[in-house]
């Protein structure tokens, strides 16, 4: 039945919403695809549904192509899975929690891992039930602080999740490849540019874990790639750790007063006023035939403060080089599942020895200098800090520094940490050469979950030998509104919204543009032919707007192709508009019937 814009839930609007950020809100708002009903949360109109419709469409071809078969979960589930998993704990304040009326704790689910695990273990048994992958498209549910962006960062949103289940490390791999060549089928479908990428795999657990990034400027994510083909996001780069340096013949430290230099800059520019130019034998590999003291001579030292799942605190303090910043995404998967902030006022008054502008790195065994210190707290170095490199760093006195501060000799860390901020230069760890830094969204995400959910949840299957092994499993999502928000993002001009032809809402906007009768029967006649032939059709019968208005909100709601009914209905003709490409060419109806269809 052809849909007439007279009697259609719609209702266009010529004012951006006044909380739009990027271009999607903006224009689904006005389109009436989407209307906000809480911060990150929007209820969804018959456009908007249409064109999510036709998204999650696409998933599900390719999602049977790969062998998977759907199912539904609630959104509301108990605590009791959670908890086996610890993720009720690791999820922090991420999540939506809440009790029913007897007093029993449930969660809007963020994913689903732990009821899929348990319905397998619930209808399967024996390794002849494997493999089997099973998704679903539904709902999820993230407490988000700073929810943005209209749909590409809400608190409610819908996701494809789809699970695999095997026996053995080879099955596997081959879902796991199976549900990967998916998503590229799914997102080539789309017309969505995309990049794989190496990822963390974050409160979700498991080994080999990627995304599949759309490059763009509004992308929440920065993510390195060569010309050689590494790609990774930058909490899932590792640093290429320099060689070694003999320790034999270094300069012995020596400690320097260095009044009003708490920060980098002020400690360079000190060094540079009051020490010698530096020789070879106190450089590191990044500063090696330095004329004059730098930043990158430096050692910062943060101190952080972590807060773990028991609510206990502890302070950390990361040595990094001083031409760096510490990376907060970086930070946050190297200490999960704990929180992280910088240190405070009130921390630093607990812990006396700290002396802030002026903290130096300190030994396990106590010995600083020669000199005692009992901080108790523990020092991670960027992998960059290694043996033999010589750096200028606070001498834990208030107003002193020390230079020629040996690594492996004169001090020593708990460990070594991604935390430093990688930069466009930074040599890729496969070999492959320097990386670029892009900005990207994540569209969607592949884990080999392994083992983690089926030990916990106790999935166990009889093999070929009738003993009882653990399942391994992989995880995969695609995030079907932030999918619909980059199309958007993509396809859109000044006067409104483009939609590719595979996921507009209608294929064909035809608009009676007159008040002449001809053209209302051309066009209705016109409309009917065309939803007989198979396709699609949104009808714009309103009697009484004008042809202004009715062109205004074609190009607002995003048809791709138009059909202009207006003076030349009475010789038989009618416009032809691709908003794709603006053509616009009169053509005989049975032409434009005819063209349409192909």
């Amino acid at each position: 039945m052809v849909t007439r814009l007279s009697h259609f839930f719609l209702r266009t609007l010529r004012e951006d919403p006044a909380d739009a950020e990027v271009t999607s809100h903006r224009l689904l708002v006005r389109a009436g695809y989407i209307r906000r009903q809480a911060p990150g949360v929007f209820a969804w109109l018959p456009l908007g549904l249409k064109v999510k419709a036709k998204i999650e469409g696409i998933i599900r071809d390719e999602m049977s192509n790969a062998g998977a078969y759907e199912v539904h979960f609630p959104a509301l589930l108990p605590r009791e899975p959670y908890e086996i998993t610890g993720r009720w704990e690791e999820y922090g304040d991420g999540i939506f929690r809440l009790k029913d009326r007897k007093g029993a704790d449930y969660l809007l689910a963020p994913t689903h891992e732990e009821v899929f695990t348990l319905l397998v273990k619930d209808l399967y048994s024996s390794y002849k039930d494997l493999p089997l992958s099973i998704y679903q498209i539904q709902d999820k549910y993230r407490d988000e602080a700073r929810p943005r962006a209209g749909l590409l960062r809400g608190r409610e949103f819908t996701m494809k999740d789809a699970y695999s289940f095997d026996y053995t490390d080879e099955g596997l791999d081959a879902s796991y490849q199976a549900q990967r060549d998916a998503y590229e089928r799914i997102f080539a479908r789309l017309g969505l540019e995309f990049v794989i990428v190496q990822a963390d795999a974050g409160a979700m657990g498991g080994s080999r874990s990627e995304e599949f990034l759309h490059p763009t400027a509004i992308g929440e994510d920065t993510f390195v790639r060569s010309a050689g083909g590494y790609a990774a996001n930058v909490e899932a780069f590792t640093t290429v750790v320099p060689d070694s340096i003999p320790l034999e013949g270094l300069p012995a430290p020596v400690i320097f007063d260095s009044p009003n230099t708490p920060t980098i800059a002020t400690l360079v520019a000190h060094s540079n006023a009051h020490l010698d130019a530096p020789a070879d034998s106190v450089a590191g590999p990044a500063t090696t035939g330095a004329t004059e003291w730098s930043a990158a001579h430096t050692l910062k030292n943060v101190v952080l403060a972590l807060t773990h799942l028991d609510g206990s605190r502890e302070l950390v303090v990361v040595g990094i080089p001083g031409d760096r910043d510490i990376d907060d995404k970086r930070v946050e998967v190297a200490f999960a599942p704990a929180e992280v902030e910088q240190a405070t006022e009130a921390d630093f008054e607990k812990h006396p020895l700290l002396v802030k502008g002026y903290i130096g790195p300190w030994s396990p065994t106590g010995a600083v200098l020669g000199e005692e210190s009992a901080t108790g707290i523990r020092f991670l170095l960027d992998p960059r800090v290694v043996d033999g490199t010589a750096w200028i760093t606070g001498a834990n006195v208030d107003q002193k520094h020390v230079h020629s501060l040996v690594a492996g000799r004169d001090f020593f860390g708990d460990g070594f940490v991604e935390a430093a901020s990688v930069r466009a230069g930074d040599p890729a760890p496969d070999g492959s050469g320097e990386v670029e830094l892009a900005r990207g969204m994540e569209i969607g995400h592949v884990f080999q979950l392994g083992r983690k959910y089926a030990e916990a949840l106790g999935l166990k299957v009889l093999d070929e030998n009738g003993k009882l092994v653990t399942v391994t499993m992989g995880s995969y999502g695609i995030g079907v509104t932030r999918i619909l928000a980059n199309i958007a993002e993509l396809n859109n001009d000044a006067k409104g919204l483009i939609w590719p032809a595979s996921v507009a809402p209608f294929d064909v906007h035809v608009v009676a543009a007159g008040r002449d009768g001809v053209v209302f029967e051309v066009a209705e006649q016109l409309s009917a032919e065309l939803e007989a032939s198979g396709l699609d059709v949104l009808y714009d019968d309103r009697p009484k707007v004008s042809p202004g208005v009715k062109f205004g909100d074609a190009e607002l709601v995003g048809v791709p192709q138009i059909v202009i009914v207006g003076r030349g209905a009475t010789d038989g003709q009618v416009e032809l508009w691709d908003r794709r490409t603006g053509d616009r060419e009169v053509v005989a109806v049975a032409e434009a019937i005819a063209r349409l269809r192909a």
